[in-house]
This record gives C-alpha cells, sequence and structure tokens, in this order.
C-alpha cells in the first residue's frame, strides 16, 4: 500500500514537473513573440529615421546677389508685370560666373548653373518686391543648392562614401572649393514644412499635404462624431429587439470590415459622379472617410454605453427622470470618454488611410497650399504614396521625413486618446 501511494506521488510529482515545463515554454514563446515583434518595429523605426532625418536639413550656398536692372529686365520694381517676367535666374548664373571665373565652355557653364536650385529665382523676386531699394545693389545671400549637390554634400564622410549620383567631375570640385572657403553649409530645412508639393526635390514640403489632411479630417470629424453616438446611442437606448435592428447591427459590424477602397468607390459613385461634388478637395475626402469612420465610432460608442453599469439608468429613473434626461444627464457624460477614444482612434485610421482618396482624385499634383475645403489639395497618405514614386534620390529621404511626420501625428493621437479617458473616466 505504501509503495503504491508513493508511486501515485511519483506520478503526480512528474505529472506537475511537466506543466511547469510546459507553463515555461509558453511564457519563454509568449516573451519571445514580443521581443521580435519590438525588434521588427526598432528595425523598422531605424530604417525609416536613418533615411529621413537628414531631409530636416537642406544645403544652402552662399553667393554675392548683383540685381542687376539690365540682367533682370526691370526698371520699375512697382511694374508687377515686368518683376513676374524678370531674368532673377539670370543674376543668379551671373554670380556663380563671377564666384567660378575659371569656368569656360557650354557644357560647363550647364553643370556650373546646375549648383543652385531653380526655385532661387523665385526667392530673389521676392526679396526685391519686400526691398525695392535692392534695384543694382549687390548683396550677400544663402541660396538653396540643387538636389543633387545636396545629395552629395550631404554624403560627403559618410561611412558608405559620398553619393556621386549625376554629380560631375567639375562639380565636385567647386563643392570642395565652397567647402574650403566656408561658402556652402547645411541648415534647418524650413521649406519642408512651409512648401507644397514641388517636382524639384529641394523645393518639395508637406504644408500642403498636411492643410489637406486637416481640413479632411475636420470635415470628418465633424459629421463623423455626432452621427455615430448618435446613432450607438439610438441603437443601445431606444430602438426595438426585432430583426430589422438586428440586421443593422450585422451590417454596421461588416462595414466596419469592408476594405477601405470600397468606401472610396461608393464616394465616387455618390458624391462625384451623382452630386457633382468637386474631385480633389476636402469636403468629398471627409464625406467619404465619414463613411469609413462611422461603424468604428459606433461599435467603440455602443460598447462604452454598455459599460455603464444599469443601476445609474434605475437609480436617475428612480427619482422622475424621463428616458432622455437619463441618457443625456447621466448615461452619456459616463460613456463619453470611451466615446472620445473611439473617435481619435477612428481618426487616426482616417489619417492614414490612402486607398479611399485616390479613388476620388486627392492623388493629383498640388503644388499650391489648400486655404479651404474646397480647394484642389492632397493628404499626407498620397504625399508619401506619390514622393515613393519619384525617380529622384532626393526624394527617398523627404519620403522617410514624411512618414516620420505622419507617424508623429499617429502616436500623439493615440495617446491623446489614452490620456483623454484616463483624465475623464469615472468612478462608480
Amino acid at each position: 500500500m505504501t509503495d503504491l501511494n508513493q508511486s501515485r506521488t511519483e506520478q503526480i510529482q512528474r505529472s506537475l514537473a511537466k506543466r511547469y515545463r510546459a507553463e515555461k515554454r509558453f511564457r519563454l514563446y509568449g516573451t519571445m513573440a514580443i521581443a521580435f515583434g519590438l525588434l521588427c518595429v526598432v528595425l523598422l523605426f531605424s530604417d525609416i529615421i536613418s533615411k529621413g532625418y537628414r531631409a530636416f536639413q537642406q544645403t544652402y550656398v552662399q553667393l554675392e546677389i548683383t540685381y542687376d536692372a539690365n540682367v533682370l529686365g526691370v526698371t520699375d520694381v512697382g511694374d508687377s508685370q515686368q518683376v513676374a517676367l524678370g531674368d532673377f535666374q539670370g543674376i543668379v548664373k551671373k554670380a556663380l560666373k563671377a564666384r567660378f571665373t575659371e569656368v569656360a565652355g557650354r557644357k560647363a557653364k550647364r553643370d556650373l548653373y546646375g549648383l543652385i536650385s531653380n526655385g532661387a529665382g523665385y526667392t530673389l523676386r521676392d526679396r526685391l518686391v519686400a526691398n525695392p531699394e535692392l534695384l543694382n545693389q549687390t548683396e550677400t545671400l544663402w541660396l538653396v543648392a540643387d538636389d543633387d549637390i545636396d545629395t552629395y554634400y550631404k554624403s560627403i564622410g559618410s561611412k558608405a562614401g559620398a553619393f556621386i549620383g549625376r554629380t560631375s567631375e567639375g562639380r565636385q570640385n567647386w563643392v570642395a572649393q565652397l567647402v574650403e572657403s566656408g561658402d556652402i553649409e547645411l541648415r534647418f530645412n524650413r521649406n519642408f514644412f512651409t512648401h507644397g508639393d514641388s517636382r524639384e526635390p529641394e523645393l518639395a514640403g508637406i504644408r500642403g499635404a498636411a492643410m489637406g489632411s486637416l481640413f479632411t479630417l475636420v470635415v470628418t470629424i465633424m459629421l463623423s462624431f455626432p452621427i455615430g453616438v448618435a446613432a450607438a446611442i439610438y441603437l443601445e437606448e431606444f430602438a426595438p429587439r426585432n430583426r430589422w435592428t438586428d440586421l443593422i447591427e450585422v451590417n454596421i459590424n461588416n462595414l466596419a470590415a469592408v476594405p477601405s477602397i470600397i468606401f472610396g468607390l461608393l464616394g465616387l459613385a455618390i458624391f462625384i459622379n451623382f452630386f457633382h461634388v468637386p474631385r480633389s478637395v476636402p469636403l468629398v475626402g471627409g464625406l467619404v472617410l465619414t463613411l469609413m469612420t462611422l461603424p468604428t465610432i459606433i461599435i467603440s460608442s455602443r460598447a462604452a454605453i454598455k459599460a455603464v453599469p444599469p443601476s445609474i439608468r434605475d437609480a436617475a429613473i428612480g427619482v422622475g427622470a424621463s428616458p432622455m434626461q437619463v441618457v443625456l444627464h447621466h448615461v452619456l457624460p459616463l460613456a463619453m470618454p470611451g466615446m472620445l477614444t473611439g473617435a481619435i482612434i477612428g481618426m487616426a485610421q482616417a489619417l492614414g488611410e490612402t486607398a479611399p482618396l485616390l479613388m476620388i482624385g486627392m492623388v493629383a499634383f498640388i503644388v499650391d497650399v489648400p486655404g479651404g475645403f474646397t480647394d484642389p489639395s492632397t493628404v499626407l497618405p498620397v504625399q508619401i504614396f506619390l514622393w515613393a514614386d519619384s525617380p529622384e534620390r532626393a526624394f527617398v529621404e523627404k519620403t522617410s521625413a514624411a512618414i516620420m511626420v505622419l507617424l508623429t501625428f499617429l502616436i500623439v493621437m493615440n495617446t491623446l486618446a489614452v490620456v483623454l479617458r484616463k483624465r475623464l473616466e469615472r468612478r462608480w
């Protein structure tokens, strides 16, 4: 009998040891999965940051610019037509020839003129309009370098070696001379945050896309939040329980899983083809994203309403409150943190969407910064898509930098959702 009990005890101990080993393996697998996921995230962010941080700096070249009226073809700065037709790029070329006097030959001069961005002429035009007394005067300015020069100068001294690309040997020598004289340097790239899109990488910025995203999200939140909350309140508090409400609930859950491009096709068919809303404007983009985010907001709002204890409703009814008063004065304030969280998560999802906006024309090349809800515009994800398809190497860092900005917005919005939920959450 004693041997039998001892055998059973040993069997139980072996079984327990086996279970403990299985539990340790399970924990190890979970830890490894988490570590692998974090490693992938770190590698992703490291790759994006390593490629994009340089976009926040821009190469500038210092030149002595003479606003020669004969070269410009401008005699009266107050004449807008003269100024608009002025050859401001000509005075940049003249300054480059004065800086590098040894350059001769058509090809060499063409390479020399390529040191400075084509947008430098617009900078000089704006300065002359703002300061008419500069006509026939000379001043020293830092002008934006061409994207090839920018890429080459940033790569000097890197471990992989300088990226030559389309930078000719003559340009490399001129850059070396500028480095020796201290007439070339990296500065904070304000153009990236103040300019719209451009064919020239050194002039391209995200302001147009950022403003388009802002206007689009404003339309989305102004429509989707009140409609979504109202629908959730009706379905949860007032709708009768029958086959029709069951059908509505099933459809809402199904819509939350519909691919986003389907909403783009729906917006194209209804808002553009039927209601004739202009293409590529934040208004129609906001309408499409409203349709896409409504299921998310309705589902999260209903979950927040369900989380309010029934005792709150019973107590309110017990003191004479009407069903509407119960909802507006008691249930809604307690459920609002969860509703706001769902709304912000829905907005974060809408901010990162590209496919539905491609279907309604927000993939157009837009240079001007939109000033309202009916101005042609694009959004940040679409801008990233456009830059990623550009052949110039300088757009690689622009693309990565725009991704960094977009990820920053998404992280801020999700953090705001968590903070709002914690700050507004009530204990009962």
